[in-house]
């Protein structure tokens, strides 16, 4: 699992494409590796790069372009599409992203992204317009615990929902077992109750 976090402050990368489905975030092809490291280098690869080659870089995709960095990904509507292969979470996690943000995530992605540590916020279209057209140098700040999402230009923010289950897991950075694990002092305390009884 990903360390946990509270805080985010990034630049951000704007991905003004509607309807990207998992596919397109990492190609079949790739997908034959059994652990989730090395995937970020194949992310988007087919709109990357030239004839699938690494040495020819598509220069008008986002990736390719030195003036946008960051932890934050901003996708377009509908974003996580198609099948439901978790290792769409994993390559854009692998690639450096902490956070992917979108007015409209496909179910399937948005679960797979929060189980691997990929933090997945819906805001309004209005607030992801304004969040494409101020994008050069831009920052964003994503706070976990109040659940808001702030441009740092004009200082608009929003709530954002996430499940308060996925949510202690990603500001501990556990997985499903990492968090049964912290209770084991209270499953101990229970049993030991109980048997008692």
């Amino acid at each position: 699992m990903a360390r946990g976090f509270k805080k985010i402050t990034s630049t951000y990368v704007p991905l003004n494409i509607e309807n990207v489905d998992t596919d397109q975030i990492i190609p079949a092809r790739f997908l034959k590796a059994t652990t989730r490291d090395g995937f970020g280098k194949n992310l988007f690869r087919d709109w990357r790069y030239e004839e699938d080659d690494e040495s020819k870089p598509k220069v008008s995709f986002v990736l390719n372009q030195s003036r946008y960095r960051g932890n934050i990904l901003i996708a377009a509507k509908n974003f996580g599409c198609g099948s439901s292969r978790e290792h769409a979470a994993w390559a854009i996690a692998d690639y450096g992203f902490q956070v992917v943000v979108c007015s409209f995530f496909a179910d399937i992605f948005k679960n797979n992204a929060l189980n691997n540590g990929l933090l997945p916020v819906t805001v309004s279209e209005s607030f992801l317009q304004k969040l494409f057209e101020q994008c050069e140098d831009a920052t964003l700040t994503i706070d976990l615990v109040s659940q808001t999402i702030t441009n740092d230009i004009t200082g608009e923010f929003e709530i954002f929902d996430i499940n308060a289950y996925k949510k202690t897991c990603l500001l501990n950075g556990y997985d499903d077992i990492d968090y049964l694990l912290s209770l084991k002092t209270d499953i101990v305390q229970f049993e030991n109750h109980y048997n008692q009884t």
